[in-house]
């Protein structure tokens, strides 16, 4: 158990300092931005450099549906880790276990940017890059419950929907410094250097970075949340696993969770990761264009996150995250015929509202997720909805897309598709409000 202090199996959660809650918010965020980087990095690995680097012999669309394969590969992992951390984070606590996320993911990066390629060691090569992108998958999956439950159960009620926001934030950080740093190497390096060797160096950055992130996720202290129900379990232990609890007594609300998180995931990776492939492979734009563009729109959902996630807090999260449901969905109608029309400035408005369309979702959404479980199960079940509505959303929208595109449906096909996305959200959030209500009107017994 943790070596934090515990209290009587009766006893409220004593409540964070004020400094204590920012120091935990920036924790992290600092922690999750470099997960995400390293997520990230893959990603624009994926659209730029591994078609030519692991799967050499196939067709230009092949090429492109096994790179993009293997970027979803880390999504499919994701609920697999929910499970295994989630487990963990509910036992042994949130800070433990997010100090073994950020390690597993440093190292599984690293290795990715030493591994030879398909030239060097043949069909090894692919099978280990799928190994190593299952590893990331597995450590971000138990990353985000964790960081936001830490974050979460520090901060005082009526502020739970900014601060649970921080560890979101980390997402447009990581695809930030992911994307700058591939902008800088594609403006410093030939395109013969960066496609033989210069890909390489933002993996190999991870390392350093996660040694960072250690040393200040290391002085967080654990949730008081967690610490008072570890109490609790240990006067009233339960031989019932976290998970089969949740799927016992809480389907409903992972059910939520799946539907709001498909839909805010498949808009942000739709302008993040299919974007830059469409453009630079279809549209014929360059790499440097549109890695700028996304820079842009990530930069710009970060004060916006803040400010919907701050005002969630006064006028509901719920309400906030339906309203940007209804953002979200009527960007959804637009964003790929404005991409398709190849002209640069169309293309850029295109990638800012695909990425900033959602943040009134994004950064509530993290609290409505803690809150819709109890503390003894939340790891498990926030992180189950989150990482199965990322894999909806997130892993297959860009596979999604790119097979509308090549079929008869078209553009308009794909906008049908992530409008239907988006509705889910809104379903999902419209339900979630309502369970959360019925929860809180039955007496404690």
């Amino acid at each position: 158990m943790s070596s934090s202090t515990e209290y009587p199996p009766d006893a409220p959660a004593p409540a964070a300092t004020p400094a204590e809650v920012r120091r935990v918010a920036v924790a992290s965020l600092v922690g999750t931005s470099i997960e995400w980087y390293d997520f990230f990095i893959y990603g624009l690995a994926a659209v730029i450099v591994f078609r030519g680097q692991f799967f050499p012999g196939a067709s230009p669309l092949a090429g492109t549906l096994a790179a993009l394969g293997t970027f979803a590969v880390g999504f499919l992992a994701r609920p697999i880790g929910g499970v295994v951390f989630g487990h963990l984070g509910d036992r042994i606590g949130r800070k433990r276990t997010l100090v073994t996320t950020l390690v597993s993911m440093g190292v599984a990066t690293a290795l990715i940017g030493v591994l030879p390629n398909f030239a060097q060691i043949g069909v090894a090569a692919p099978i280990l890059l799928v190994l190593l992108r299952v590893v990331q998958g597995l450590a971000v999956g138990g990353e985000w419950g964790g960081a936001v439950l830490i974050s979460v159960e520090h901060a005082p009620e009526n502020r739970r929907g900014l601060y649970g926001s921080f560890p979101q934030l980390g997402v447009p950080i990581g695809l930030i410094t992911s994307n700058l740093v591939f902008l800088v190497l594609a403006a410093t390096l030939s395109d013969e250097q960066f496609t033989s060797w210069g890909w390489r160096i933002p993996f190999l950055v991870s390392a350093a970075l996660v040694a960072v992130g250690l040393y200040v996720r290391l002085k967080v202290t654990e949730s008081p949340e967690f610490v008072a129900a570890a109490a609790a379990a240990k006067a009233a232990p339960s031989m019932r696993l976290p998970i089969i609890t949740v799927a016992r007594d809480h389907w409903p609300q992972v059910l939520c969770g799946i539907g709001i998180f498909a839909g805010i995931t498949t808009m942000g990776y739709m302008a993040a990761t299919f974007a830059i492939q469409y453009g630079t492979a279809t549209l014929g734009l360059p790499n440097t264009f549109m890695i700028s563009a996304v820079l842009v729109a990530a930069l710009l959902e970060i004060p916006l996150s803040l400010y919907f996630s701050s005002l969630s807090d006064r006028i509901g999260r719920h309400r906030m995250i339906l309203f940007g449901a209804v953002s979200t969905g009527l960007v959804a109608i637009v964003f790929l015929p404005l991409l398709a029309t190849a002209v640069p400035v169309v293309v850029f408005i295109a990638v800012v509202l695909g990425r900033t369309g959602a943040a009134p979702m994004y950064g509530p959404s993290a609290a409505v997720a803690a809150e819709a479980f109890p503390v003894e199960v939340r790891y498990s079940g926030a992180s189950i909805g989150y990482q199965l509505g990322s894999v909806l959303g997130g892993a297959l929208a860009p596979i999604i897309a790119t097979l509308l595109l090549a079929s008869s449906a078209g553009v308009w096909g794909v906008s049908v598709y992530l409008t239907f996305m988006v509705v889910l959200a809104g379903i999902g959030t419209v339900v979630a409000g309502r369970l959360q209500a019925r929860t809180a009107a039955v007496p404690a017994a």
